[in-house]
C-alpha cells in the first residue's frame, strides 16, 4: 500500500468510479492505494509518451495528409495535458489537497483513443511502413497500459479497446481479406488480457488486505481492538510537538472478578471498559491496552488541574456498574497515574515509568483516584 506521504483522491464521477472500482467490500485505504498506483511508474509513462509522439510525428512527415497532421496535433496536445495534470496531481497529493483524478483518467482514455485513431488511419492509408509503425506502437502501448493500470482492470480494458479496436475497424478498408482475422484476434486478446487483469487485481487486493490486517494486529490488542504497546509507542513518536500527557490506568478489583466469575467474564469486562474509554475519549486522544487490566489514555490536555478533572471523569465512568449479561452485573474501580511529556520523558518507557510511580501513589491513597507524577521523578 501507499508508503509515502502522498494522498491521491478517489474519483468522483460515476463513469470514472466504475472504471476504477476495486470490487465489493474493499476498504477505502486500499482503494486509495490502488488509485495512487495509476499515478506511479513514471518511466513507463515517459516511454509511452516518447513512443507515440515519435511515431505520430514521423508519419505526419511521411504522409502530410490532414488526418495524419490531426493525429500528430492530438498526440502533442493530449500528452502535454496529461503531463501537466500529472504534475499538478503529484503536488496536490504531497500537500494533501484534492487531486484531479477524474481528469487524469479521462485524459488516459483520450490518449488511448488517439493511438487507436492513428492506427486506423495508418492501416487505411495502404502505406505498409505507416501501418507497421502504428501497429507496433499500439501493441507496445498495451503492455504499458496493462502494467501501469493494474489497479484498475476495467480502465485497462477500456484503454486496450480504444488502442487496438481500430485494427478491426480498419481491416475492411485495407483491401486485404486476411486482415479480417483481427475480428477474431482482437476480441480474444482483449478477453484474455482482461481476465488476467482482473485476476491480478484480486490477488493484489487480497495481498494488500493481508498486509493491512497484519499491520493492524501488530499494533492493536486482539481482545479489545485498542492500540497495544507497540501502537502506543508509535503514536507517541508521531506527535511532532512532543507535548502530551499519559494517563496510566489500572483496574481496581479486577482480579477478584476474574477469579470469581472466570476468565470469560473477565474478558467481557475488559472489552466493556475499553468501549467506555473509547466513548469518553476526545477525538485527538489515543486509547490503548498494554496488558492485563492496564490501559493508557494519551491526551493533549496539559494543565494539571484539567488533567486531574479529566482523570476523575474517567474514574467516574469506569466505576459505574457493568451489566455483562442479563443476570450478571459487576463493579470495578480504576486508579490512574499521570505523566507529562517532555517533563517526564519523550518515549513510552520513560513516561510509563513516571506514570507507574504516580499510579502507586494513587493506589496508596485509597484507590479509584488519580495522581500526577512529580517533575523531579522524571527519569
Amino acid at each position: 500500500m501507499q508508503n509515502d506521504s502522498r494522498l491521491f483522491s478517489l474519483p468522483r464521477w460515476r463513469v470514472t468510479r466504475w472504471l476504477t472500482d476495486a470490487g465489493r467490500d474493499v476498504p477505502e485505504e486500499i482503494r486509495t492505494a490502488l488509485i495512487a498506483s495509476l499515478f506511479g511508474t513514471l518511466p513507463i509513462f515517459a516511454g509511452g509518451v516518447l513512443n507515440t509522439l515519435s511515431v505520430s510525428t514521423l508519419l505526419a512527415y511521411r504522409i502530410p495528409h490532414p488526418s495524419f497532421l490531426l493525429w500528430c496535433a492530438l498526440e502533442f496536445s493530449i500528452c502535454i495535458a496529461r503531463l501537466l495534470v500529472l504534475v499538478i496531481a503529484q503536488r496536490a497529493a504531497v500537500a494533501r489537497r484534492r487531486t484531479p483524478t477524474d481528469l487524469y483518467i479521462l485524459l488516459g482514455l483520450a490518449w488511448a483513443a488517439s493511438v487507436g485513431y492513428g492506427t486506423f488511419i495508418s492501416l487505411a492509408s495502404g502505406d505498409w511502413v505507416a501501418a507497421t509503425l502504428a501497429c507496433l506502437s499500439a501493441a507496445a502501448m498495451v503492455g504499458g497500459i496493462s502494467f501501469r493500470n493494474f489497479g484498475a482492470p476495467r480502465l485497462a480494458g477500456a484503454m486496450i479497446v480504444l488502442t487496438l479496436g481500430s485494427c478491426c475497424l480498419a481491416a475492411p478498408f485495407t483491401g486485404e481479406p486476411l486482415l479480417l482475422i483481427t475480428f477474431l484476434q482482437i476480441p480474444f486478446y482483449l478477453a484474455s488480457m482482461s481476465a488476467a487483469g482482473f485476476r491480478l487485481n484480486r490477488m493484489l487486493v487480497a495481498t494488500m488486505q493481508a498486509e493491512r490486517d497484519q499491520a493492524f494486529r501488530a499494533q492493536h490488542d486482539s481482545l479489545t481492538g485498542l492500540l497495544n504497546r507497540a501502537g502506543l509507542a508509535e503514536a507517541i513518536a508521531a506527535r511532532r510537538d512532543g507535548l502530551a500527557a499519559l494517563l496510566y490506568l489500572d483496574l481496581d478489583g479486577f482480579k477478584a472478578i476474574n477469579d470469581t466469575h472466570g476468565h470469560g467474564t473477565g474478558d467481557q469486562l475488559l472489552q466493556a471498559v475499553a468501549e467506555r474509554l473509547r466513548e469518553g475519549a476526545r477525538p485527538r486522544d489515543v486509547v490503548a491496552r498494554i496488558g492485563g487490566d492496564e490501559f493508557v489514555v494519551l491526551t493533549d490536555i496539559l494543565a494539571p488541574a484539567a488533567l486531574i478533572a479529566f482523570s476523575e471523569r474517567i474514574v467516574s465512568q469506569i466505576c459505574v456498574p457493568f451489566t455483562l449479561n442479563p443476570d450478571r452485573t459487576v463493579t470495578v474501580g480504576v486508579s490512574i497515574g499521570i505523566a507529562l511529556a517532555p517533563e517526564h520523558g519523550t518515549d513510552l518507557t520513560s513516561l510509563l515509568s513516571a506514570a507507574d510511580q504516580a499510579l502507586y501513589a494513587a493506589k496508596g491513597s485509597g484507590k479509584s483516584c488519580s495522581a500526577l507524577a512529580a517533575i523531579d521523578e522524571a527519569a
